[in-house]
């Protein structure tokens, strides 16, 4: 069989269509991330006007400090919470949606919708949701007696953050793991069921292993999402506490540098994320990936 093989009449062609790419990755990625390494040996002034090398002082003082060990266990959890719920919830709504036959197109319309809401309304709106003055699930709380209030109560805040940041991911969840499903051979579960399997059996033994592509990909931007797209969530919601308890990684970088104007550790601390998001992804596939059945 021949392979048919795309030639350009130009040879600077090809360049020209991913210059746009390149030049966009290198602006916003590549050269701030150049940056924050550079800044992140250096003392800076609040006002920027100088600046003195100081080595690595910026790194052993951000490992002693407690609230940023605390921060780092904050952001474990919330990372965990998040991935799970948002994940677990997607893969049940898919296995639901991909049942029915005439509405599934509406059910997926109105499941992706939350995709389209910025990262800051999502909190707003759950802020409002769990207002202790206004909200309306507070006041249904109450008759279970549970007295709720994220703005002193630091895991009510955690709650609230993180069901924010779920409720968000879930769609762009739900879509991969949908399209996955529709993917399946039909033939495998039907000879599965004439076997006698049931449904739940049919999912757990043929349609979930079939799927693992999908869900160590989803996995990974899970992580990445949770590490750097919440931040205008913790932002609309809590601003980090009460009493610092939702001050996650990325937020703690904003914190440190725009509001403290402590410039260095603010850049110190973006690239020790920046480097655990980096080794926690080649670990996932080093490791994980030889889980996966392509």
């Amino acid at each position: 069989m021949e392979t048919k093989r795309t030639v350009f009449p130009n040879k600077l062609l090809p360049y020209l269509f991913v210059a746009p790419q390149l030049v966009i990755t290198l602006v916003f990625f590549i050269w701030p991330a150049t940056q924050a390494v550079k800044s992140s040996f250096e003392r800076t002034d609040p006002f920027g006007f100088s600046t003195q090398f100081v080595g690595i002082t910026h790194y052993i003082r951000l490992f002693q400090d407690p609230l940023y060990l605390n921060s780092v266990g904050r952001t474990v959890v919330f990372a965990v919470a998040v991935t799970a719920i948002s994940m677990g919830l997607a893969l049940l709504f898919a296995a639901a949606v991909s049942r029915l036959v005439r509405s599934s197109q509406f059910y997926t319309t109105l499941l992706v919708w939350p995709y389209a809401v910025a990262p800051v309304v999502a909190g707003i709106l759950w802020w409002f949701l769990f207002n202790s003055s206004t909200g309306i699930l507070p006041y249904m709380l109450r008759y279970f007696g549970v007295v709720w209030n994220a703005n002193l109560n630091g895991t009510h805040a955690m709650i609230l953050v993180i069901i924010a940041a779920a409720w968000k991911q879930i769609s762009y969840n739900f879509l991969f793991f949908l399209a996955g499903m529709q993917s399946v051979p039909h033939s495998l579960t039907e000879a599965a069921a004439i076997d006698g399997a049931g449904p739940l059996k049919r999912f757990w033994t043929i349609v979930f292993p079939l799927l693992s592509p999908t869900t160590f990909f989803l996995f990974i931007v899970n992580i990445n999402y949770v590490m750097f797209d919440t931040f205008g969530i913790i932002a609309a919601t809590t601003n980090g506490g009460p009493n610092q308890a939702t001050n996650i990684l990325v937020y703690k970088v904003y914190s440190d540098g725009f509001i403290g104007l402590n410039i260095g550790s603010s850049s110190a601390q973006s690239v020790v994320l920046m480097l655990f998001v980096i080794a926690l992804t080649f670990i996932q596939f080093r490791y994980v990936e030889r889980r996966v059945n392509y």
